[in-house]
């Protein structure tokens, strides 16, 4: 594919529909790619002020997201180090204890596609429940056992990790190993990319 197809392709993501009818705020699909990036991060789906914003992690998870990678927001804002592809690319809406699940029509309709044209990803950041429960296999039951367990999936390239949010302060707070065992080997692994 060449790189004027490759932003066709991102032009009718940005361009979708589908979930309309059911989303609250409207439509506002939020993406990033280039077919050079090499560190691909899956996470939920993009909140209110992403959504106003348009600007992918463009909020306080985003800032401990960029912290925890030790990452400035010129690298990670840079498509062609970075490809930012949330498993719902349009906000979903308030519920009872934060916001909605991602819509489940987004990852089917266009994760292979885009995912299909970034052939150089070295690592992939697999962040919450969502991304983690589509692309890990033999995933243990909880989100904690599986971060503890993030060196099974080494050979895959793939990185599961916590959502960055401030909602989670009190399972940061209950899995200090999370700081101690899993954030120098994110860090680590973040350097070696080529």
């Amino acid at each position: 594919m060449t790189l004027a197809s490759f932003e066709q392709l991102l032009s009718k993501v940005r361009q979708c529909r589908a979930c309309e009818p059911d989303l609250p705020c409207g439509v506002r699909p939020v993406i990033q790619a280039h077919p050079k990036a090499k560190l691909l991060i899956i996470g939920q789906a993009p909140g209110l002020k992403v959504h106003q914003t348009g600007i992918p992690w463009n909020d306080p998870s985003g800032d401990r997201l960029r912290s925890w990678l030790k990452m400035d927001k010129a690298q990670f804002y840079n498509p062609e180090e970075v490809a930012i592809v949330p498993m719902g690319l349009c906000y979903p809406g308030k519920g009872k204890s934060g916001d909605l699940p991602p819509r489940k029509e987004c990852a089917p309709l266009w994760h292979e596609r885009v995912l299909s044209q970034l052939p150089n990803i070295q690592l992939t950041l697999l962040i919450g429940q969502y991304a983690q429960a589509k692309y890990l296999s033999d995933k243990p039951r909880t989100l904690s056992e599986t971060v503890k367990n993030y060196a099974q999936w080494q050979k895959q390239n793939l990185m599961p990790l916590p959502h960055p949010s401030p909602r989670n302060q009190i399972w940061l707070k209950k899995n200090p190993w999370f700081d101690y065992d899993v954030l120098p080997e994110l860090q680590l692994r973040i350097k070696n990319i080529k």
